[in-house]
C-alpha cells in the first residue's frame, strides 16, 4: 500500500497539470472535472508502466487517487453548474 500512495503522490501533480490544460482549451461542466481528472488518473496510472515495477491494478488504483486528489475528492458530491470557461 505504501508503494502505491508513493506512486499516487507522483501521479498527482501531473494530472492537475493535465487538467488544468484541458480546462484553458474549452468549455466543460464543472461538475464534471472530478470524474475527467478521476479517468485520467487511472488512465495515466496504466500508461506510467514503464516508469515502475507495480503490477497494473496497483497502477491504475494509486492514478485514481491521484485524479481524485487533484480535484479534491470532496468535489464528487458537490453541485456545481456552468462551464470552465464562460467567455467562448
Amino acid at each position: 500500500m505504501e508503494a502505491v500512495l508513493l506512486f499516487a503522490t507522483i501521479l498527482a501533480p501531473i494530472v492537475l497539470a493535465l487538467i488544468e490544460v484541458a480546462k484553458k482549451t474549452g468549455p466543460i461542466p464543472k461538475n464534471l472535472l472530478p470524474l475527467i481528472a478521476l479517468a485520467m488518473g487511472i488512465f495515466i496510472g496504466f500508461a506510467a508502466s514503464p516508469f515502475t515495477d507495480l503490477d497494473t491494478t496497483l497502477r491504475m488504483w494509486a492514478g485514481g487517487f491521484a485524479g481524485l486528489s487533484a480535484t479534491g475528492l470532496f468535489e464528487i458530491g458537490k453541485k456545481r453548474s456552468g462551464l470552465t470557461k464562460e467567455d467562448i
